[in-house]
């Protein structure tokens, strides 16, 4: 299975599709609502509320919509992965991976404002894997600081990713403080097109739900979210120490880029302990960068007969999660 994956072949998407439907096909059969928990920001609610008034408070379609948008992200992602020359030759190893991780817990399979965050993140994550090569990235890092901002109208505690790109230009580019200070005015200038209108549609009352920031520190007492959390936290671990070994080898630009996917992970795992009501749903925005690690435990593994091995025991756990654990 995983020489399938390893392959650069466009045909592999075809496989790639099928695999999503394997394991994730519980979730078909047992679909979930959309997430509305507290944490949500405007655009969020008038997304959601504007899909019921479409096709009505429906699990399925919803579930359906959250298990294609896990795989146009493995896509994107695998586009990214390849077209930066991440690993040797073009792999679809990420898009497996990313489709694998996801599927350790149930909420991350259930439509949220992360998985909205996550889309967004793609493009930022390109963008930001762009920063070596440009002159000037003024232009850039006020678009990245304008998606975070649109980003944080779904999300409020996802702003805290701008902590992603004032590293990532430290370790792309030197200190320019203009740089910084054009990411920060695209993070408000959302904000502040959004408080404009209220104000002039006389909604002013609605810019209390705009900002929606508070510190967690939370009690995991279920299983399976330890379960999703050890696992992923296995593969990122496991992915770095064995990058370790190519790392010296790789162009100045590949190592940059690897170093950014680590602070993206840190980040994102920090987020949810911000949100206003913690939901671990929302650990599915560090699935992403991690999935780039576990990709390269794979592609590490030049043995078939194990990376095969670990493959089927972590696919396994999935099932045995979904089907025969209450």
């Amino acid at each position: 299975m995983i020489k399938f994956f390893r392959s650069g072949n466009p045909l592999t998407v075809l496989l790639l599709f099928l695999y999503m439907l394997f394991i994730k096909f519980y979730y078909l059969l047992h679909p979930s609502l959309y997430l509305a928990d507290g944490s949500e920001g405007l655009a969020y609610k008038w997304l959601v509320g504007w899909l019921e008034g479409w096709v009505g408070p429906s699990p399925m379609f919803f579930t359906f919509l959250a298990l294609m948008l896990l795989f146009v992200q493995s896509l994107l992602l695998t586009r990214i992965v390849n077209n930066h020359r991440l690993f040797a030759k073009d792999t679809y190893l990420t898009a497996m991976c990313y489709l694998l991780l996801t599927s350790l817990l149930q909420s991350w399979n259930v439509f949220s404002p992360a998985l909205i965050v996550n889309t967004v993140m793609l493009w930022i994550f390109s963008s930001i894997t762009d920063l070596y090569m440009r002159n000037s990235a003024r232009d850039v890092s006020f678009n990245i600081g304008f998606a975070l901002g649109v980003c944080g109208l779904f999300y409020f505690p996802s702003v805290l990713f701008v902590a992603l790109l004032f590293l990532s230009l430290l370790i792309m580019r030197a200190f320019r403080l203009a740089e910084w200070i054009i990411g920060l005015l695209g993070i408000i200038c959302p904000f502040y097109l959004l408080g404009t209108w209220l104000f002039l549609t006389d909604r002013w009352d609605m810019i209390a739900d705009l900002v929606n920031l508070r510190a967690n520190l939370p009690i995991i007492t279920d299983y399976k979210v330890w379960g999703a959390l050890i696992g992923t936290a296995l593969f990122f671990v496991t992915g770095w120490l064995m990058l370790q070994r190519t790392f010296k080898k790789m162009l100045i630009q590949g190592r940059k880029i690897w170093a950014t996917v680590v602070i993206y992970a840190l980040v994102a795992t920090l987020l949810p302990l911000f949100s206003g009501h913690f939901s671990a749903t929302y650990w599915v925005l560090a699935v992403m960068p991690v999935s780039l690690f576990a990709a390269n435990v794979f592609w590490s593994i030049t043995n078939n007969t194990v990376a095969n091995a670990v493959h089927i025991l972590v696919l396994a756990y999935v099932i045995v999660m979904q089907y025969f654990s209450h």
